[in-house]
């Protein structure tokens, strides 16, 4: 009874936090407590019964499976329970998803006890979470005449586990909470500085917004006992930033309704909304929870005579509120018209596009990806009966314009559909299922994704996925006791799944950190490939990439589907010529800022970035694909020229052999059958037989954006622009200056030259400067502390191979060693450079922070409040974000520089090579 006992232990030890006993997933800790419910004198009998009951988490985890057995174990009558009936064991077992519970409603339903095979055949039909093996054993007795085969068939050909369901309510009361004002990042639901609990749901929920929200929240839904609470960004879009699923998962806590009573904090049906609607990637996160995002457009740019909109002083749209949403506002959706409704039933608001036919099933079904196997399941049982599926579930949008050419997004989502109309073409606004060919999950998130495999019953990785990666960036920077217990468990189950992992659970070869999205732009070898990866920035330079929650992640590995609408696209092309004096980097940060200029308003939110890149390798235009997530576009693709695209590819054989080489490859040998597929695709290039992708002359756009390289005079900062009166106007990503700006006296606390902003050519460009400065200066002094931390191991190995790291080290202060890494954060810097650890590190914000109210100039792509620098009580942290030799150079004077001083500083060195085909 040793593991029930330090359950016990672990309990009275949440208590004094507030918190509930854990949700129990070792299978010998239920084994224990089985041992206790059938001892009737048993002390601890109860708590057991209720531990057994409520308190034991579904899916496939080791305490299903022995829950699962026992209560067969109970419906065939071998044990008996006077708590637990054959009715309640099997009601249990309907709530435990499936794997274990499946097998174990399988065994009964195939079985000989014909009283109980009925029983058990009725859950049996409420179930979607079927695999292969389940559905083989099915069509197996089917074939060999058994009538409750048959009868769970023709169920599932009728897809009643979903015409059963209710339907969703015709009207929705809901009362308001604003969450705040201006663009809503996911940090605000679910900080990246307590990634490590969000598997624990419910100690994860208190870091939500803040307590005293929590508390307003509880107090809604007291004052409010028939409403919903709908939880609002106010002037502002909600979900931005990181495609986060511990986001939803506490709005779903705190507002949203329960799944199971048999399941303790896993809630759903969340409602979100924004005045500026929902981030694309927050909005797929609300779909797997079977939520609700409205857009509510409740503030609107006010326009003068001449029809164009009034702008304020700085130069900024003026708006006028159309309603009122302010907290404790009583709304009403009305879903049969679709419309947004005040408390007395007047009409405020359209809110058709939140109420597609799509998104009604995943309402209705509780999460979208039980509409995936639902569908799955549906077809299988149709072809086994030889019938037609019965139709129930909403077509597939299918939009084809005669005559029209294709985007380049619209060309990859016709190669990857599944289950269309064949020989149509698909345009943009198309809702189509799409095969997914690369999946990636990282280590903050991947201990989610590993919980929702568990659950929806998953053990395998599927056959159609090209390849997978679990990586370690995340966690990187500080090897704490919190990493220590959470990624061996988390990289033990993902290489069991069938996942290449960034460490070795048998500790074979050297734990790899390198950052997520540039082993997934490595491994992505096709350029007409869907990638699906647990990060907003999985944003690839090769095919198309979108960022997405853990849920959809879990969705991807298990099935290699995803379902999505095929978004509209802004082509983005170039002209003039580069200074050569400038950093891509800004290029990339003044593209979002003459977009703004020409449009007035973000024309990119929501759609694909269709970048014509031309001669920029793949680590190069990584910059820019990457910082579409702050555009807050959906993706991004880039158009190549059939010899940049064989180049890139040709560097990412090399780097795919580095890690077949360190012995990462598995028994499938994935990463050898990567570069066969891209040997494969050079070939056809080379052959003429299929160019590198790029659109039809006569595809259709939303928008078309021509950067101006001539008007790039001087390096540009994303500012979040931390004071201005205007709070929807912090942290936005669109506050854009030229280093001019600050006049060359802008203090500068810390800098950071790290994350997936960078590539080698960053590294070696700091190098260089050191150099440059060394020989007019005669020596190095850093005014400011610079942290760097390079992308990947392969880098660092390169350095170190052409000398480079040598000169790095010359001025560190410190450099990493993986024999002895970090077990604690670094609270203080002194002005020296850091060579840190590959991976994330102040970008992430988990485990190194800046000092509280410094100013850090850094090449991250984060610049909401408390991610890289928290505020103190005399100023506010700032994050501000920039190239690398002007974040390089900003911490040796300890303050941003004049461009006198810039110029000096990169003379000589050779900067980024852009030489992009030219507008027309």
């Amino acid at each position: 009874m040793s593991i029930y006992l330090d359950y016990l232990t672990e309990i009275d030890s949440r208590a004094t936090q507030g918190l509930a006993p854990k949700p129990i997933d070792d299978g010998k800790l239920i084994e224990e407590i089985i041992t206790l419910i059938k001892d009737a004198g048993s002390e601890h009998r109860a708590d057991a019964l209720k531990f057994f009951i409520y308190n034991t988490l579904p899916g496939t985890t080791s305490a299903a499976a022995v829950k699962a057995e026992f209560l067969k174990e109970i419906v065939l009558g071998e044990v008996v329970v006077p708590e637990i009936s054959v009715a309640f064991a099997l009601e249990l077992l309907s709530h435990m998803k499936g794997g274990p519970s499946v097998k174990v409603l399988l065994d009964i339903a195939l079985g000989d006890d014909a009283a109980v095979a009925a029983q058990a055949a009725e859950v049996l039909k409420t179930q979607v979470f079927l695999y292969d093996a389940d559905m083989a054993r099915l069509a197996d007795a089917y074939k060999a005449g058994n009538a409750i085969a048959r009868d769970v068939l023709e169920s599932y050909a009728k897809a009643e586990f979903f015409t059963k369901l209710p339907d969703v309510e015709d009207e929705i009361k809901v009362v308001t909470f604003i969450a705040g004002e201006g663009d809503i990042s996911t940090d605000l639901l679910s900080p990246g500085n307590q990634a490590h609990s969000r598997s624990d749901r419910e100690l994860h929920g208190q870091c939500m917004i803040s307590p005293e929200a929590q508390q307003q929240i509880v107090a809604l839904k007291a004052q409010h006992p028939d409403a919903r609470v709908m939880m609002i960004a106010e002037k502002g879009t909600m979900g931005v930033g990181s495609s986060r699923m511990s986001g939803v998962n506490n709005v779903a806590l705190w507002t949203g309704k329960q799944s199971s009573p048999y399941v303790p904090f896993v809630n759903y049906a969340p409602i979100v909304a924004g005045t500026n609607g929902i981030s694309p990637i927050f909005a797929t996160t609300v779909d797997v929870t079977g939520g609700i995002g409205i857009n509510l457009k409740n503030w609107v740019k006010k326009v003068g005579e001449d029809g164009k909109a009034i702008l304020n002083n700085d130069g900024n749209p003026v708006l006028e509120q159309k309603f009122s949403v302010e907290t404790g506002t009583v709304l009403k959706i009305d879903v049969k018209d679709k419309v947004l409704r005040d408390e007395a039933g007047n009409e405020l608001v359209d809110v058709a596009s939140s109420f597609t036919p799509q998104k009604m099933e995943f309402m209705k079904a509780g999460s979208s990806y039980a509409i995936v196997f639902g569908k799955k399941l549906q077809t299988f049982a149709a072809e086994t009966l030889g019938v037609e599926a019965t139709p129930v579930f909403a077509p597939n949008k299918e939009i084809s314009v005669e005559g029209q050419g294709l985007t380049a997004v619209e060309k990859i989502f016709n190669r990857n559909a599944v289950g269309v109309t064949p020989g149509k073409v698909l345009h943009a606004g198309s809702d189509v299922r799409v095969r997914v060919n690369i999946v990636g999950s990282q280590d903050t998130t991947g201990l989610m994704t590993a919980q929702e495999l568990e659950a929806m019953a998953a053990t395998v990785i599927s056959p159609i996925v090209d390849g997978a990666y679990q990586s370690g960036c995340h966690t990187a920077s500080v090897w704490d006791k919190k990493a220590q217990a959470n990624i061996p468990k988390l990289m033990s189950f993902m290489n069991n799944f069938g996942l290449i992992t960034a460490r070795d659970p048998k500790g074979v070869y050297h734990s790899m950190t390198d950052v997520i999205h540039k082993v997934l732009n490595d491994i992505t070898v096709d350029d007409w490939a869907i990638i699906i990866g647990g990060d907003s920035h999985t944003r690839m330079s090769k095919g198309v990439a979108f960022g997405a929650d853990s849920g959809t992640v879990a969705l991807a590995l298990a099935t290699g589907e995803a379902t999505m609408p095929i978004p509209q696209s802004v082509k983005v092309t170039f002209k003039g010529k580069m200074h050569p004096y400038m950093d891509f980097r800004d290029v990339v940060h003044a593209t979002q800022a003459q977009m703004l200029k020409q449009f007035g308003e973000n024309v990119f939110q929501g759609r694909i970035i269709e970048v014509h890149i031309g001669t920029l390798l793949a680590d190069q235009a990584f910059t820019f694909t990457d910082w579409t997530a702050e555009m807050k576009a959906k993706a991004s693709i880039c158009i190549s020229q059939d010899e940049t695209l064989i180049e890139s590819l040709e560097i990412a054989k090399s780097r795919i052999q580095i890690m077949i080489d360190k012995g990462m490859d598995n028994a499938a040998q994935t990463l050898q059958g990567l570069i066969n597929k891209a040997d494969a695709r050079i070939a056809e290039i080379r052959s003429g037989e299929k160019p590198a992708l790029a659109p039809d002359a006569n595809a259709k756009y939303f928008a078309e954006v021509v950067v101006d390289l001539d008007q790039i005079d001087e390096p540009m900062i994303a500012d979040p622009d931390v004071n201005n009166p205007d709070v929807s106007k912090r942290y936005t990503h669109d506050t854009i200056r030229p280093v001019s700006y600050y006049g060359g006296t802008k203090k500068v606390d810390l800098g950071f030259v790290g994350s997936c902003m960078v590539h080698k050519g960053d590294m070696k460009i700091l190098a260089q400067m050191l150099k440059n400065i060394e020989a007019a200066e005669g020596k190095v002094e850093f005014k400011a502390p610079l942290v760097v931390a390079p992308p990947t191991y392969n880098i660092v190995d390169e350095l170190k191979a052409e000398g480079d790291w040598d000169v790095l080290k010359k001025y560190a202060g410190f450099e990493f060693d993986d024999v002895a890494p970090k077990t604690a954060a670094r609270t203080e810097y002194e002005n020296t450079l850091y060579l840190e650890r590959p991976g994330c590190n102040l970008c992430m914000g988990n485990q190194e922070k800046a000092a509280k109210g410094d100013t850090v100039l850094a090449t991250s792509t984060r610049l909401f409040q408390g991610r890289v620098v928290e505020d103190a009580a005399e100023k506010k942290g700032e994050s501000l974000l920039a190239s690398t030799p002007l974040v390089v150079l900003s911490s040796i004077l300890g303050r941003t520089p004049n461009m006198d001083e810039y110029k000096s500083a990169v003379q000589g060195i050779d900067l980024t090579k852009f030489a992009p085909p030219q507008a027309a």
